[in-house]
């Protein structure tokens, strides 16, 4: 048990550093993804404790919000980079996107440093700067792509995907029409 939230432990700080080889393992290991799971949900609190501007039932929501973009968003990415911009090399699963993209979302942590309010803007700032350069490079190591243009464009275009349809159940709830 202790090796393993050691191993943990480790995963976690080496995805922080951008660590390559730690996304190549975690997308070859099948039984990390209840630690990128984790992962994300770390990464949501401390997002959620480091706005302090919300509550516990809101920190909640944030958190279920998002488990839900992580899964949406492991599941574009795989069907954005297999289908539409694959290398001929590439070969992935939606399960080692959710395992890479979980760890990917570790840089998050630091936003609890958010409690802080004069460093909160900043450091939501330079955590989200951070997070895209781990997502690239673990969308890149999951897709085996030799461009990390490419991973980039992939991220960007998912990205564009999942707003559009974030901003359009928004309208919808706004109208009226879901709820």
């Amino acid at each position: 048990m202790v090796e393993n939230m050691e191993n943990f432990t480790q995963r976690i700080f080496r995805a922080i550093q951008l660590e390559v080889a730690l996304y190549e393992e975690v997308e070859a290991d099948e039984r990390a993804l209840p630690q990128a799971m984790f992962v994300v949900v770390l990464s949501s609190l401390a997002s959620g404790v480091g706005t302090t501007e919300q509550s516990i039932i809101g920190i909640f929501w944030g958190t279920i919000i998002a488990l839900i973009s992580w899964f949406i968003w492991a599941y574009l990415i795989y069907f954005i980079g297999t289908k539409w911009l694959p290398e001929l090399q590439t070969q992935s699963s939606p399960r080692e996107m959710l395992r890479v993209l979980g760890f990917a979302s570790a840089p998050g942590i630091f936003r609890i440093l958010g409690v802080i309010s004069s460093l909160k803007e900043i450091v939501f700032f330079i955590t989200a700067i951070w997070m895209i350069m781990a997502m690239i490079i673990a969308v890149r190591q999951a897709l085996d792509y030799k461009s990390t243009l490419r991973a980039a464009i992939v991220c960007l275009i998912a990205w564009l995907i999942q707003a559009i349809i974030f901003i359009l159940l928004l309208i919808f709830v706004v109208k009226g029409q879901i709820i």
